[in-house]
């Protein structure tokens, strides 16, 4: 799928007139992407537009015990009754979907076949709801439903997919969670990536909307979420000091707009303090992680996803400053958090699972890592599939981890899996590939040097 941030801007304001030329009545509006980070910034964007223009808005999720849109809809109706009301501006956001288990767990239909079966068979049902519904898949998740619940599919009144931008893969392929580099010291690195060929593409096209929109609708709140897209494609360019004046103007103009205690605020904070993290200004992200970890915790709650992300990027600056026993409590907080909301067998898991897993082993604790490895792998392989990156991710991991401890027989196998994997999906020169395969050489030659 094209990476267009033009067109995801165009595909937002679609949708916002979309939600407004159908106010009192039902609209079923479904909405696709593939990040969920990415997702939250285009919610928080298009909420901020509609109640700017007196439109309410709401968010629910689907409920995994009981995954039916129509009770999810109907028991937020009875806390709010006036949302029925036609002459009642709101929208309802529905979350939650992409979330619900695929596995059985003893039960005659998974989560997921529950939800499709709901859909699929109460669609007059949801009659009764007069506002908008925006519904947020991932693009699996919309295909099984439009495959399982084709009568609910046709009732859309609109498809709105948004592609993950090119700056949010490319900070996941660098990451807080990266490949590990061999030695005898082991040190997390951030790869250096060169700037992806269509970096200043996307920075023109961005400053170019910037521009339209200052000269169409100067007090917009789509500003400030351009101005932190631009940040995040000067990122990618490793054009350090224009991200951060980027982002310093999103997180003005959200501190300008919405006060300084806004969700929107602590993702700006957020983002300011990663930037910093990658550029080893350890004391200037400090501050910035836990002003958005406060605020995350009070407009939030203690336990949402977004807190348990705050508190591992938080714990991630710790150990890089090597402060371990600062970062293995918030380490924990965040793996109970996510085990919690998103379930046991969820990808994040696996990511905490991992993170905690190097904290042990960056302090030699090599007995206490072992099994946060292999349960980390294990959730991979069956929610990411056989020949993820990620899967590479934690085969590198636990080679190293059997390295560092002299197993060398236990180590090779994963080192050389590892390595086919990266060839095949990300090429034999990219840097995670070359790394790998460097760690692979470094325990070779200590095996001829016994």
């Amino acid at each position: 799928m094209e990476k267009d941030p033009s067109q995801n801007q165009r595909n937002l304001r679609r949708l916002l007139m979309s939600v407004q030329a159908s106010y009192g009545r039902l609209n079923l509006l479904i909405a696709i992407c593939d990040n969920w980070k990415y997702r939250d910034e285009l919610i928080s964007s298009y909420e901020k537009e509609l109640a700017d223009k007196g439109t309410s808005c709401h968010r629910v999720r689907i409920d995994r015990q009981q995954p039916s849109l129509k009770q999810c809809l109907q028991n937020l109706v009875s806390q709010e009754p006036d949302l029925i009301s036609v002459d009642k501006l709101a929208i309802v956001t529905v979350l939650g979907a992409d979330e619900l288990l695929g596995i059985r767990l003893n039960e005659p239909k998974s989560a997921q076949e529950k939800f499709f079966f709901s859909a699929q068979w109460t669609r007059e049902g949801l009659r009764e709801f007069t506002f908008p519904i925006v519904i947020w898949l991932t693009p699996a998740i919309a295909t099984s439903l439009a495959q399982q619940a084709p009568d609910f599919w046709s009732w859309r009144g609109g498809v709105f997919e948004f592609s993950q931008p090119i700056y949010y893969l490319n900070l996941q392929q660098k990451g807080l969670e990266n490949i590990s580099a061999g030695g005898d010291i082991n040190v997390q690195i951030i790869q250096t990536i060169e700037p992806h060929p269509k970096s200043l593409a996307v920075i023109d096209s961005l400053k170019q909307q910037i521009n339209e929109l200052q000269t169409q609708e100067t007090d917009s709140s789509l500003l400030a979420s351009l101005y932190n897209s631009l940040g995040e494609a000067y990122k990618d360019a490793i054009r350090y000091t224009e991200a951060e004046a980027s982002y310093c103007q999103a997180l003005e103009l959200r501190e300008q707009k919405l006060g300084t205690d806004h969700p929107d605020v602590a993702a700006s904070l957020s983002n300011l303090a990663a930037l910093y993290y990658l550029q080893g200004k350890y004391g200037e992200a400090e501050p910035l992680y836990l002003r958005s970890l406060e605020i995350w915790e009070r407009q939030l709650g203690a336990d949402h996803p977004n807190v348990a992300q705050s508190l591992n990027n938080l714990a991630e600056l710790y150990r890089a400053q090597g402060k371990y026993s600062e970062a293995k409590p918030l380490f924990l907080r965040s793996l109970d958090i996510k085990e919690r909301q998103l379930g046991a067998d969820h990808p994040d898991v696996a990511t905490s699972l991992n993170n905690l897993a190097e904290l042990y082993r960056s302090q030699g604790k090599y007995s206490e890592a072992e099994p946060h490895y292999l349960r980390s792998l294990e959730i991979r392989e069956r929610q990411l599939g056989a020949n993820h990156p990620d899967v590479a991710n934690s085969l590198n991991n636990l080679a190293e981890l059997y390295r560092a401890q002299g197993k060398y027989n236990e180590a090779e196998p994963f080192y050389l899996r590892a390595i086919q994997i990266l060839e095949k999906v990300l090429g034999s020169e990219h840097p995670n590939t070359v790394t790998v395969r460097q760690n692979y050489e470094i325990m070779y030659k200590d095996t001829k040097a016994i």
